[in-house]
């Protein structure tokens, strides 16, 4: 939102949130003492003013004037802030749109509604407008507590069972990573350690499924001599997801052209000792037994993200082997292509969604907003063909999780 009049809109519309709830913030606080009220009043206006300058500050300063780290937090407590306020709205319009609907049934039929309760003597006004803004306070709250869970990394453990597993690869212990996002990173003793936790699993194979940085290749260089630690005895073999195609930054970007950003970062997966699969296969071997393992470029059944992979490309060729893992980075991938075309992929690993870094997680249960828009955005699917989708290493845009941790997934094949 660089442009001017991009900004003064979100402005206007920020002001006239706050204008909106302020009569909420009146109503519910009827009962205090004028003292009390005047320095509710402040603060909220304090708040708002805060807000407002934070985003000015934001949309109108170099991006060389304020450390990134500085830039991203800011970023994120103004949107955080804006999504709070437009939860507690809906709230409170559902109030607004009752009394109209009262008003005018007592008109029509010379009746007055208003005095009707919610509660104890609560009246319905009073108590939809604590609830607006109790609910916006508490995702308002919860964004921040979010902060502090973004390199708390959730080690997960599955194990696969396949009737037509080759022998030699019963007990194969795959690492499954997703979406690392360099960019986003300002704490590299953090991500170290992630690393670290990664190794102790002691995989026999490493598979990252794309989106290494958020547009730029020039993003990995302080993380190189971290993630180039990632070994393992069958490799590590790696695919492009949208972000590492560069599409959302204006090229060239200090001298580098889009073009030249994507073999930089080819180069990059490189030095790390990863084997890049673009639309290709390789072949696996373990106790004397085969399998094929396919890796394609980006390919989404979204309109808004690139269809670069090339199923038949990659495909062509693994006709011979009886058990095949695909590296597809966007989930949607799965049902559009590979389940209707490709019925001898048994595995299909996937990342994209970061379960939208928000929602909830526990054993038996699990919900996120990105589930409206992606069908499989988390864990396992499937049944004799089978999808799993990893909840991201790293964080883009909001730099927090609530609810839904980092991933590192170990597959056990069974």
């Amino acid at each position: 939102m660089r442009s001017p009049s991009g900004a003064l809109i979100f402005v206007l519309v920020m002001l006239i949130l706050d204008t909106y709830i302020f009569q909420a913030i009146r109503t519910v606080s009827n009962a205090a003492s004028p003292k009390t009220r005047t320095i509710i009043f402040t603060i909220y206006w304090t708040i708002t003013f805060l807000a407002v300058i934070g985003f000015l500050v934001f949309a109108f300063t170099d991006q060389q004037l304020l450390p990134r780290k500085v830039r991203t937090y800011l970023f994120a407590i103004v949107i955080g802030l804006f999504l709070a306020k437009i939860t507690s709205v809906i709230f409170l319009l559902i109030d607004d749109v009752r009394r109209i609907a009262q008003w005018v049934a007592s008109k029509l039929f010379y009746r007055n509604t208003e005095g009707e309760v919610a509660g104890e003597g609560i009246s319905r006004s009073v108590f939809l407008s604590w609830l607006g803004l109790a609910v916006g306070g508490g995702l308002f709250g919860s964004l921040i507590y979010g902060f502090g869970n973004k390199y708390k990394y959730d080690v997960k453990r599955v194990q696969l069972a396949f009737d037509n597993l080759p022998a030699g690869f019963k007990g194969m212990r795959i690492l499954h990573i997703s979406d690392i996002h360099s960019g986003s990173f300002t704490n590299k003793k953090a991500v170290t350690h992630g690393i670290e936790q990664i190794m102790k699993q002691e995989a026999d194979l490493i598979l990252f499924t794309g989106d290494l940085v958020n547009d730029k290749a020039s993003e990995m260089r302080d993380y190189l001599d971290v993630f180039n630690k990632l070994k393992a005895p069958m490799g590590v073999y790696s695919t492009l997801g949208n972000h590492d195609y560069g599409d959302y930054v204006q090229w060239p970007v200090e001298g580098v052209s889009k073009e030249q950003n994507l073999a930089d970062l080819k180069d990059v997966h490189a030095a790390m000792g990863w084997r890049l699969l673009m639309n290709e296969h390789v072949v696996l071997e373990k106790n004397g037994d085969q399998i094929a393992l396919l890796g394609i470029e980006n390919w989404s059944a979204k309109a808004n993200f690139p269809k670069h992979g090339r199923m038949d490309l990659a495909h062509s060729g693994t006709e011979k082997y009886p058990f095949k893992i695909l590296m597809s980075h966007d989930p949607s991938h799965w049902e559009a292509e590979v389940k209707p075309k490709y019925s001898d992929v048994d595995l299909m690993l996937s990342g994209h969604t970061h379960g939208m870094q928000f929602g909830i997680d526990i054993p038996g249960f699990k919900w996120s907003p990105v589930q409206y828009v992606y069908k499989q955005w988390a864990g396992l699917y499937g049944e004799a063909q089978k999808l799993y989708v990893n909840r991201g290493f790293g964080f883009i845009g909001y730099p927090g999780r609530v609810g839904i941790l980092p991933e590192i997934t170990v597959l056990e094949l069974v």
